[in-house]
């Protein structure tokens, strides 16, 4: 699939510019009818994140057997933790303790322990969903007395500013926290930020993976990758 070629070339060069390990790419397939997922899975990507517990139940089911990994990249409300904890691989939207213990209340037995990523509203937006920079070492503690739980790391969606020097910055921030983390948590290992048109900044600054939608699918009109 030329697309997938493409964003995997991007993801190449710019780990050789900026001399870091290339990142996981998790294709962001929200709104995206199954076939169009099961063709970028033939193609060899694995990992795919959606927004809305319902529509990923339909393409779960749909694509049984493929042995695809599924990620929570949408708000995630509590009254939708069973359903969440039965289907997805990873939420990577963890960011309030409420959340935590619901999901670990409702991870199935059968199923290894869910991968966890801390939300950070990096830039304080009221619209945005996340904690607070300070809030992480609590919320990391809270996951971590979970066995059915696995901290992995932290994401976030950073303001799409059109300078992109205000974005680098919030990488930064987020490369900083998130060594702070991992000295805490010597598990962690996932700094997922970063979308179609900021991957190179953001492998720049030390994520590990990067969440690319529009340049693997296309535009959706009137939508953002992770909303």
């Amino acid at each position: 699939m030329h697309a997938l070629h493409e964003v995997l070339q991007r993801l190449d060069n710019a780990s050789r510019e900026h001399g870091r390990p290339r990142p996981r790419l998790l294709a962001v397939s929200k709104t995206q009818p199954a076939a169009a997922v099961a063709a970028l899975a033939a193609s060899g990507q694995r990992a795919f994140g959606e927004n809305y517990v319902q529509e990923a139940q339909g393409k779960h089911l749909a694509l049984a057997g493929v042995g695809l990994e599924w990620h929570m990249i949408g708000h995630l409300q509590s009254n939708k933790a069973r359903e969440a904890a039965a289907l997805f691989d990873w939420v990577q939207t963890v960011d309030r303790e409420k959340l935590v213990t619901a999901l670990a209340r409702h991870r199935p037995e059968a199923s290894p322990p869910m991968n966890v990523l801390i939300q950070v509203n990096i830039d304080d937006e009221t619209s945005k969903h996340g904690c607070r920079p300070e809030d992480i070492p609590a919320l990391a503690g809270a996951i971590v007395s979970e066995p059915r739980l696995a901290l992995r790391g932290l994401m976030a969606i950073p303001a799409p500013h059109p300078d992109m020097a205000h974005r680098r910055e919030a990488f930064r921030r987020m490369k900083g926290l998130f060594d702070d983390l991992s000295a805490q948590h010597p598990q962690v290992d996932t700094l997922s930020m970063g979308m179609s048109d900021d991957i190179e900044l953001a492998i720049g600054e030390g994520a590990t993976m990067v969440r690319v939608g529009t340049a693997l699918f296309g535009a959706r009109p009137g939508h953002s990758e992770n909303t």
